[in-house]
């Protein structure tokens, strides 16, 4: 089975309300300091690790504070960087945990069939047969393929992201129509289940 491709730049906050507009991406996170010359090294969280090298500055920490961008070495999964005013490695160990981001108009573009993860939250998830299955609330990385997470709690199902499943994206019009395959359907049943009158939902 195929994979419906998503590109992996990550949402600050992927439950956003529907009604926030997304300005920023995560591209990495910092794990911490590398020597003393203030270097600080991140974990990827992009498909697309060579955007680093066209970057001349980022957004780092919840006040996205930007720093140029001074220089830059990948390393697999890491990336480390030089960035302008951390001249040691105090002022680079405050910055571990922060996450790095850009602004959503220096997003890598991409090819069709291709998505970013702010793009599918807050879809209308709808079933070939026609059943409204809820909002898509999450996407979870996979070792083989991304899911979607659709609904709450006991309500929740769990949509994988491969063609046998994903059967169109219309991001205009808001909606995903999804085939359900064996397993699926049965999540579905049991979600509907709990809608029922008189069927008391926790939380």
């Amino acid at each position: 089975m195929n994979e419906v491709k998503i590109s992996s730049f990550t949402l600050k906050s992927p439950s956003r309300p529907s009604s926030q507009t997304i300005r920023f991406l995560v591209i990495a996170r910092i794990i911490g300091p590398v020597g003393v010359d203030g270097v600080v090294r991140a974990r990827l969280l992009t498909d697309f690790p060579e955007h680093f090298s066209q970057l001349t500055a980022v957004h780092v920490g919840d006040n996205l504070r930007s720093y140029r961008i001074e220089s830059v070495r990948l390393d697999g999964t890491t990336v480390d960087l030089k960035l302008a005013g951390i001249e040691d490695a105090t002022a680079a160990r405050a910055l571990r945990d922060h996450e790095i981001q850009i602004p959503i108009d220096q997003a890598m573009p991409l090819s069709p069939d291709h998505y970013y993860w702010h793009q599918i939250i807050d879809l209308r998830v709808y079933s070939d047969g026609g059943r409204d299955l809820g909002k898509v609330t999450d996407v979870l990385r996979t070792g083989s393929n991304d899911v979607y997470v659709v609904g709450h709690g006991r309500n929740e199902l769990l949509i994988p992201a491969i063609e046998d499943v994903v059967v169109s994206i219309d991001l205009p019009g808001g909606t995903m129509i999804v085939h359900l395959i064996p397993g699926l359907d049965d999540q579905a049943e049991q979600s509907a289940e709990t809608n029922l009158p008189g069927t008391r939902n926790p939380g």
